[in-house]
């Protein structure tokens, strides 16, 4: 019964940490095109030509746009997948901490 406890325990902790991983990760990317955005705008500078739309109807669109929404989209998933991950499990782990302390007292 230990030894499944310790692995119990061991994936908790794991997963616990790569959903903070992963929000930690999806912040800074959000806090590094904020930044290019608004303080550094010559960041991008280099990367600031136009590509041609399909139609003449529709306005261009720049290459910058372009690759921020792509970042935005993947920076909100990671924020997505990794605070419910890491509020499941630390809630468990703190759950199953205060149950344990609990018992010891008894």
């Amino acid at each position: 019964m230990e030894k499944h406890s310790l692995i119990r325990t061991i994936y908790l902790y794991l997963f616990a940490c790569l959903g903070l991983v992963l929000l930690t990760i999806g912040g800074v990317r959000f806090l590094d095109m904020g930044l290019k955005a608004f303080v550094f705008t010559k960041a991008e500078q280099e990367q600031r030509y136009d590509v041609s739309p399909p139609s003449s109807d529709e306005p261009e669109v720049s290459y910058v746009t372009v690759r921020r929404h792509r970042d935005a989209s993947l920076n909100l998933s990671l924020i997505l997948i990794g605070l419910p991950l890491y509020l499941y499990h630390w809630r468990t782990i703190k759950k199953e901490t205060k149950n344990k302390e609990k018992d010891k007292n008894v």
